[in-house]
């Protein structure tokens, strides 16, 4: 169920992109770090394949241990390319200090809101997993950044060349 909702939603936001390749791997759900050198090769194998002008993944301290471990393995894998660590709103509360913003429309971040809402049933039974919590916290990095609608999409960067 899982991979059903990656592989929809992925294809959903990069609708109308000039290219896009969609990859997905096979683990268990809550067990990564004990997959580490498995999900280790598949990244390793989709490096052979694959180069991406931009890599979005999981903060490098997000609290879940899945998204920890697959940071910590892109950042192994994909030592030579832009990557930009997104946050995601949870119990957990450990959102960061994000240091690259990226202002959205208003247009846009209802577009955001909709898909989130179509494509990840797993999430609808947690109670932070709302429109509320999505506008909020884009309210948020938007005042941060004075973006023009007021909303933005905000990431932290720890290495990027400049040319």
């Amino acid at each position: 169920m899982r991979a059903d909702e990656a592989g929809s939603s992925a294809a959903a936001f990069l609708a109308g992109a000039e290219k896009r390749s969609i990859e997905l791997g096979k683990f268990r759900d809550g067990f990564f770090p004990y997959y580490g050198r498995d999900i280790k090769t598949w990244f390793e194998e989709l490096k052979a394949r694959v180069q991406p002008d931009v890599i979005l993944t999981h903060r490098k301290d997000d609290a879940h241990q899945d998204h920890r471990e697959v940071s910590r393995l892109t950042w192994n894998a994909f030592r030579d390319h832009l990557i930009l660590e997104y946050e995601i709103p949870k119990w957990d509360g450990d959102l960061g200090q994000p240091n690259v913003f990226a202002p959205l429309t208003a247009a846009t971040l209802e577009r955001k809101i909709a898909l989130l809402s179509k494509h990840f049933g797993t999430q609808r039974s947690k109670d932070w997993f709302d429109a509320e919590t999505f506008r909020g916290l884009s309210r948020l990095r938007g005042v941060e950044c004075r973006a023009p609608d007021g909303y933005a999409e905000a990431f932290v960067v720890r290495k990027a060349m400049l040319a």
